[in-house]
């Protein structure tokens, strides 16, 4: 399997991602940029670029009405 190379920001993101899934938590956002001392203008580019190398996947608000805006969710490095 290829290894991901990932930058510092993009390592720092996604282990914030995994790190709020381990506990429970909706990887939204605003929870992302507070875990990984980043800003959430900050985070546009790594989240944008983990999605794009499959790391890291969005999904949009499940229930109608109810919008929290996106969440990422971490896919698994095997």
């Amino acid at each position: 399997m290829q290894q991901v190379q990932l930058s510092e920001v993009e390592q720092r993101v996604y282990q914030a991602v995994t790190a709020l899934e381990a506990r429970g938590q909706v990887p939204y956002p605003d929870v992302i940029a507070e875990e990984s001392g980043l800003t959430e203008e900050q985070m546009d580019a790594p989240l944008h670029l983990l999605t794009e190398k499959g790391l890291l996947h969005r999904e949009d608000s499940p229930m109608a009405g109810l919008d929290f805006g996106p969440r990422f969710c971490a896919r698994q490095m095997a």
